[in-house]
């Protein structure tokens, strides 16, 4: 007489395997989840502090602060060293501004973004 089936240590085996598979699916899916809202976050920033670049139309050299829901930022505007060489001639001198936004969340996150700027000097100023 033979025998048909598995037995049942042969079924418990495949259901284990199966366990197995299906919570490493899942931890692979949440994983993802977890990148997916962190890359949000990351894109949220960078909107916020893109639009703080693009908004800063004055330049005048000092640091403000602001914060736009759960973001902080830090905007912060220097004159940066321009070589004579760069600029001859009697004219107007441009003065180079460096623009740095960072934007912080969360407990450590950050995102910075640095612009440079010219800006030609009025004659008296």
């Amino acid at each position: 007489m033979t025998s048909r089936g598995f037995t049942l240590l042969e079924v418990l085996v495949a259901l284990t395997i199966l366990g197995l598979a299906i919570v490493t699916l899942m931890q692979l899916s949440s994983q993802g989840l977890r990148l997916l809202h962190v890359a949000d976050d990351y894109q949220r920033a960078a909107l916020v502090g893109d639009r703080i670049v693009r908004t800063t139309d004055a330049l005048q050299e000092g640091v403000d602060t602001g914060r736009e829901g759960p973001f902080q930022w830090e905007r912060r505007v220097s004159l940066a060293a321009t070589p004579d060489e760069l600029t001859p001639g009697a004219g107007p001198r441009p003065r180079l501004f460096t623009l740095s936004v960072v934007v912080r969340w969360g407990s450590n996150r950050t995102l910075e973004l640095v612009s440079l700027r010219t800006v030609v000097a009025t004659p008296g100023r």
